[in-house]
């Protein structure tokens, strides 16, 4: 079944990217192995997926040693800062940097380790009081901090859209995060670039890639429903 699930995944993505006139190796898909077993990911990985993403720091640090070593984690949920120091040598990217408590602890901690952390900016651009994320016309009150970082480097941006039936809903919310992106403000630090931006998620990643994501986060698509029953971060 995840071989299935796979080959329309990836259909669907050519097929998006087509339209917008992207080629396919522009997007990246991070297979989202929160909940799911180890023996899932080892099926994913046996088809060729590298990229796998985790919402628990627990989680991901019980998974981590029983898989191949070149698996590469993307922490994808909240990040209490009090786990910082155990996830940042075991993570290839942080998508969701989204306070500037979490910000300063992840350069510190880094800087502590002697590595370089790269991560995203977690923006709610739909304004969800449930979402973690900085509001849009926040970032450029960060600006000053940002470029005081030596250890953390921002990659660009990621968002959690608002759960929708219909995924043209959320085009608007996709087409506004790209244009934060491309705002010519960053372009003032040295230590921030705007190449990746990572939303969509299953009912709503082709048009995320209409929009210009260059990744994309696939749980239920691809390992089918999760089980909601396991302990958190």
């Amino acid at each position: 079944m995840l071989r299935e699930h796979l080959e329309e995944i990836e259909s669907n993505i050519q097929s998006a990217c087509a339209r917008a006139g992207r080629s396919r190796e522009s997007v990246r898909l991070i297979a989202v192995s929160k909940t799911q077993p180890v023996s899932a990911i080892e099926e994913a990985y046996a088809l060729g997926l590298r990229d796998f993403g985790e919402n628990k720091v627990k989680e991901m640090l019980g998974k981590e040693p029983q898989l191949p070593e070149d698996i590469r984690w993307h922490l994808i949920g909240h990040l209490q800062t009090n786990k910082v120091r155990q996830v940042l040598s075991k993570t290839v990217l942080i998508h969701s940097l989204d306070s500037l408590k979490l910000l300063d602890a992840v350069d510190f901690e880094a800087m502590k380790q002697r590595i370089t952390v790269e991560g995203l900016l977690e923006v709610n651009v739909a304004e969800e009081e449930s979402k973690f994320g900085f509001l849009p016309e926040e970032l450029w009150g960060l600006l000053n901090r940002l470029c005081q970082y030596k250890n953390l480097k921002i990659r660009g941006l990621m968002t959690v859209a608002p759960f929708t039936i219909n995924q043209e809903d959320n085009r608007a919310v996709f087409r506004k995060l790209k244009e934060i992106s491309i705002d010519t403000r960053w372009n003032t630090l040295d230590n921030i670039s705007m190449d990746i931006l990572s939303m969509g998620m299953t009912g709503d990643y082709s048009v995320a890639i209409e929009e210009g994501a260059t990744m994309i986060r696939v749980g239920t698509g691809l390992f089918g429903a999760r089980n909601l029953g396991e302990d958190g971060q």
